[in-house]
């Protein structure tokens, strides 16, 4: 390398380094964060090419159902099952026990399918057999055999976790044992 290329080089790490420095990010995180807001405003603009109305209101009618009624009603649900889970957090603090998560992650995956799926879940799908060849029937069925699933495969991953953590723990409790029978 010829000390010209060299100095160029060093230069541009340190003209990265700067803007890393400054924007906090790479450039390349930049880039992707235009590229996903550009992609937005497209959509924006497709979705109210047709009825722009239509599509505030449901908008704000989302928004207020979240904020006044779904908000509330998971927060409760939360706090329920953090007192089902009893105990202090392992590391000490205030705050939930990570056991809480086993019980939020398939919920929220559960309660997403059912926000998604809803109309056919509750066998309200109106002309989905006209539109896809396929039938309505099934999805209630299908959604429940999903959660179970969650819930269970989550439970599954707890257990195993707790199995793995407590091992060292075990071991030197049966050591210690040993070593108290190999005194007597």
């Amino acid at each position: 390398m010829t000390p010209r290329t060299a100095g160029s080089a060093r230069s541009a790490r340190g003209a990265a380094s700067a803007f890393r420095h400054r924007y906090g990010a790479s450039p390349l995180h930049l880039l992707l964060v235009l590229a996903s807001f550009a992609l937005a405003v497209y959509a924006g603009i497709r979705l109210l090419n047709g009825d722009t109305l239509g599509v505030a209101i449901w908008f704000v009618g989302a928004a207020l159902v979240h904020d006044l009624l779904l908000l509330p009603l998971y927060s409760l649900t939360d706090r329920a099952a953090q007192r089902l889970l009893p105990g202090p957090h392992p590391s000490g603090g205030s705050t939930p026990r990570p056991s809480i998560n086993h019980l939020r992650v398939p919920g929220f995956i559960s309660g997403l399918l059912l926000l998604v799926w809803w109309p056919l879940i509750l066998q309200q799908g109106g002309h989905y057999t006209a539109y896809t060849a396929l039938p309505s029937d099934g999805f209630l069925t299908r959604w429940l055999l999903i959660t179970a699933g969650l819930f269970i495969g989550s439970a599954a991953a707890f257990l195993i976790g707790t199995w793995v953590r407590l091992r060292p723990r075990r071991r030197r409790i049966r050591a210690q044992a040993r070593a108290r029978k190999a005194t007597k």
